[in-house]
């Protein structure tokens, strides 16, 4: 071959050397700024890859059997371009029918066992896959249920449902797929390399010039593409956070007429997500058809070598060219590049299966705040005695809610707290059930420190009925027995009769199978904190917590929860947290709080006679009702 019938040769890898110029240029531009856009993560790939592999290490049997069906399905990839090449260097000579036959029999066998191997093995794979998401979605709802009060209230709802529900999913494709498909691949172009070089050691080199080319362009294109399937994973995180805040919150919104203000900030959140995509598309757009050129130019310099030879009756590099080995290396070719644009398309899956593993990796990275400690006991018994010492609490660090509280409340009695809104009435309540661990001071419970007893332990001792009723869906008897399979339908209705609830089970046609719609919302306010009081009391707590139960309920209702609230108080320590001081006058105790300490203690008759903060606040209320009734 002379210099100038090279030309086109070298024209076409003056071409592909300045696409080559360009992406490098491109990537040296985006590397440089990547610590300013956020680019890489935070977690290396190796890391998330093995703590992924972990979750598949109890099916590695499986993948085994898996690996195995592989081998047998890429056997026709490496073995179907030999047949061909043999067919067409039989037709070319004289030949037998049957020799045809056995070809195609041969051919169409060798089909059919792939076809099968590959059933078989997206069989199991889905199968493993599934169960690896369970799993996963498992642990991840778990550890959710372990963190801490404080730690819920910083992370958005819509955000843990994303981790649990749509990362989990990227992640299952990865184990269903992914994988397999990478090492079956990677098989495939191995397999073909080594049938090609058999062939052909001449051709096998002139493909092999284009595989730098075919590296070099994946290692740019990943960098683009982890960084444009971040921006698509934080978009979409944030669209489902809004959603969970705003439907929650609906009617607030339509209280203001503020629809389409909201529908705004949905159209921009939709926006930034579209723009995300487009980016992602483009990514993958500018890549798969940069390889798909580099299989377009292996062929035409295939066809362009093989035809100089066949015209001019010279090898190439020391071998000729033969229609037989054309028409063998022109599928292998097809089956050198398929796989790598598959692997493309399989490093997308990657990015993303890596960048969701990521963010469920950093919601279980999350260490719960408050822990059992190494020595907690489990408590059988609870008699109810509570002291308070020195106790100082703040949620954000130097912004006391609570200073230097102390106070005893013996087992049996009810006490009461009252005070301004803020005053740090709710956080007393909710560090008794170690909602939230206090930064000096101490807490007992039977002359036992709550950090030396296990959490579980602590808190099936306690009864909490707060003023914001949460009902699940489901039905009324489900609510109120929480799974607990051990509590029969005649204890449920003993229950609703003890706490009034029956006044309106019973007028409902399906009783306690009535359904319970999200949140409660077909039920009234004042029906939710009576099935809160009965769902307490079916569980027999040693310890009840009342907080803010009688606030916004219609006065018939009222005159049901303080019947209810008066029988009560003859189970166990009952802590009462209202505004309503009318509430609260048959307390054995009440404790007055303002700005984090106690400043009052005493029953009601008590605190009267002292005329201090308590006197003030009932006088107030008086005579506010004084006004109502004028």
């Amino acid at each position: 071959m002379n210099i100038r019938e090279t030309y086109p040769l070298l024209i076409l890898g003056g071409l592909i050397g300045l696409l080559s110029i360009v992406f490098i240029v491109a990537y040296a531009t985006i590397k440089n700024k990547k610590e300013a856009i956020g680019f890489d993560r935070n977690m290396k790939d190796k890391e998330i890859a093995l703590r992924l592999l972990k979750y598949a290490r109890p099916y590695l049997p499986q993948f085994l059997i898996v690996g195995l069906i592989m081998l047998v399905s890429i056997a026709y990839d490496i073995i179907a371009p030999i047949i061909m090449g043999d067919i067409i260097e039989m037709v070319q000579e004289s030949f037998e029918m049957s020799q045809l036959l056995s070809f195609i029999i041969l051919y169409a066998s060798i089909l059919l066992v792939s076809l099968g191997a590959t059933y078989l093995q997206s069989l199991i794979l889905q199968r493993i896959g599934q169960k690896i998401l369970s799993s996963l979605r498992e642990n991840v709802f778990t550890h959710i249920e372990s963190l801490s009060h404080g730690q819920l209230n910083a992370i958005p709802v819509g955000k843990l449902v994303t981790r649990v529900c749509n990362d989990t999913g990227a992640i299952s494709m990865m184990f269903t797929n992914l994988l397999v498909n990478l090492i079956k691949n990677c098989f495939i172009i191995v397999g073909v390399f080594v049938a090609m070089l058999c062939i052909n050691y001449a051709l096998t080199l002139m493909v092999l010039c284009f595989v730098p080319f075919i590296i070099l362009f994946t290692v740019i294109f990943r960098k683009f593409s982890r960084k444009a399937y971040r921006a698509v994973k934080d978009s979409t995180t944030d669209i489902n956070t809004f959603l969970s805040e705003n439907l929650s919150g609906m009617k607030i919104t339509q209280v203001f007429n503020r629809e389409d203000r909201k529908a705004d900030e949905f159209e921009e959140k939709n926006q930034r997500l579209g723009s995300a995509k487009r980016k992602q598309i483009f990514v993958f757009g500018i890549f798969r058809p940069t390889v798909f050129m580099l299989y377009i130019s292996s062929v035409m310099a295939l066809f362009y070598l093989s035809a100089s030879g066949s015209i001019n009756s010279t090898p190439f590099l020391g071998q000729l060219i033969d229609s037989a080995t054309l028409v063998s290396f022109y599928m292998f070719i097809s089956r050198f590049f398929n796989p790598i644009q598959s692997l493309a398309e399989q490093f997308n899956w990657m990015q993303s299966a890596f960048a969701s593993a990521e963010k469920i990796f950093t919601i279980l990275d999350m260490k719960p705040e408050i822990v059992d400690d190494p020595d907690a006991i489990e408590l059988d018994h609870v008699d109810g005695n509570i002291e308070f010492k020195n106790v100082w609490f703040a949620y954000n660090e130097g912004e006391w809610v609570l200073r230097d509280v102390s106070f005893k409340v013996n087992a049996k009695e009810t006490v009461a707290f009252v005070g301004s809104t803020g005053s740090g009435k709710t956080t007393i309540l909710g560090l008794i059930c170690r909602n939230y661990d206090i930064q000096k001071g101490e807490i007992l419970i039977d002359g036992i420190n709550i950090r030396k007893i296990k959490i579980s332990s602590l808190r099936r001792h306690f009864g909490q009925m707060l003023q914001d009723v949460f009902l699940f869906s489901g039905t009324i008897r489900s609510n109120i027995v929480l799974r607990d399979e051990s509590i029969t339908d005649e204890e449920v209705m003993q229950t609703c009769d003890y706490v009034n609830a029956s006044h309106f089970i019973n007028k409902l046609s399906g009783g306690l199978d009535e359904e319970v719609r999200e949140r409660g919302n077909n039920f009234s306010a004042g029906q939710r904190q009576l099935l809160s009081f009965a769902r307490t009391i079916v569980h027999k707590p040693a310890v009840m917590i009342l907080d803010e139960a009688t606030a916004n309920i219609d006065t018939e209702t009222e005159l049901l929860i303080q019947d209810s609230l008066e029988k009560m108080m003859n189970i166990g320590t009952m802590l009462i947290v209202a505004h309503r001081l009318s509430t609260i006058q048959h307390a054995d105790k009440i404790i007055v709080l303002s700005h984090g300490e106690t400043v009052e203690q005493g029953n009601h008759d008590q605190l009267l006679k002292q005329r201090g903060r308590y006197y003030d606040l009932y006088m107030l209320q008086f005579k506010k009702q004084q006004i109502e009734k004028r």
